[in-house]
């Protein structure tokens, strides 16, 4: 499989809490409708989760401001992203999303990885 990590940091003008409903509630059911056309085989979005233990361990490793969340999209190949992005509908369907992630992202912070996994632990190990 073949994933794109997108760590997410919220425009400057959005609470916490607007970033998150935003997120869930309009650009979540967005993916949905899209996946199809991209070849998207699973999409989670993992919410910022405040503790303690957390800010502890952010503070002992040096690190910077916690992401306001992680988006993960997989894919069957690094040829199955690029052959959703070479029709018309896939094009189509990346441009809408980008457009409806300008909308509560901070693109320019919010940085994107693409990976390959190496499962170490788990059910395929």
């Amino acid at each position: 499989m073949f994933k794109i990590t997108f760590c997410l940091r919220r425009r400057p003008d959005l609470t916490p809490e607007q970033f998150d409903a935003y997120w869930r509630d309009t650009h979540a059911p967005l993916v949905r409708r899209h996946a199809a056309a991209l070849g998207i085989r699973r999409y989670v979005q993992s919410t910022r989760f405040d503790s303690d233990l957390a800010k502890a361990a952010a503070k002992v490793r040096g690190a910077p401001a916690p992401f306001d969340g992680v988006a993960e999209l997989w894919f069957d190949s690094l040829e199955a992203v690029q052959a959703g992005f070479s029709t018309e509908a896939g094009r189509a369907a990346g441009r809408t999303l980008l457009e409806d992630e300008a909308r509560f992202i901070d693109l320019a912070n919010s940085p994107i990885w693409f990976a390959t996994e190496r499962e170490i632990v788990g059910g395929g190990a």
